[in-house]
């Protein structure tokens, strides 16, 4: 039997941690929430991260975490219009969820350590 398409807007399971991935569980997107939290608040801020996202990549994640709700963005420059993006209250409550992401990486991967902000 083929696996079920996933629909836009359609849950795969009532599961907390599968809707939750859902949203965030890609390879970029807790980098771009990382990079809000620390300041990165242009899109070519967010480009200067230091794992290199794609441009493509980081316009499809932007939009995607503005429409769960976690990110929110606003002009600040109008021709050509350039945006400024900032977490939501609900994007600034996965902090503590980084927090343990981080305490993980540094005490089970070796050689990981804390980056800090530029």
């Amino acid at each position: 039997m083929k696996p079920k398409k996933k629909t836009a807007g359609i849950r795969r399971s009532p599961c907390a941690v599968a809707c939750t991935l859902d949203i965030v569980g890609d390879k970029w997107s807790l980098l771009v929430i990382r990079d809000l939290l620390q300041g990165n608040v242009t899109y070519g801020e967010l480009q200067n991260s230091r794992e290199g996202i794609p441009t493509n990549i980081l316009a499809d994640r932007l939009k995607k975490l503005e429409e769960a709700g976690l990110v929110s963005k606003s002009a600040y420059q109008e021709h050509p219009v350039r945006y400024r993006y900032a977490l939501t209250a609900k994007g600034e409550s996965l902090k503590d969820v980084l927090r343990a992401i981080v305490q993980w990486g540094k005490e089970n991967i070796p050689g990981t350590v804390v980056l800090s902000r530029r």
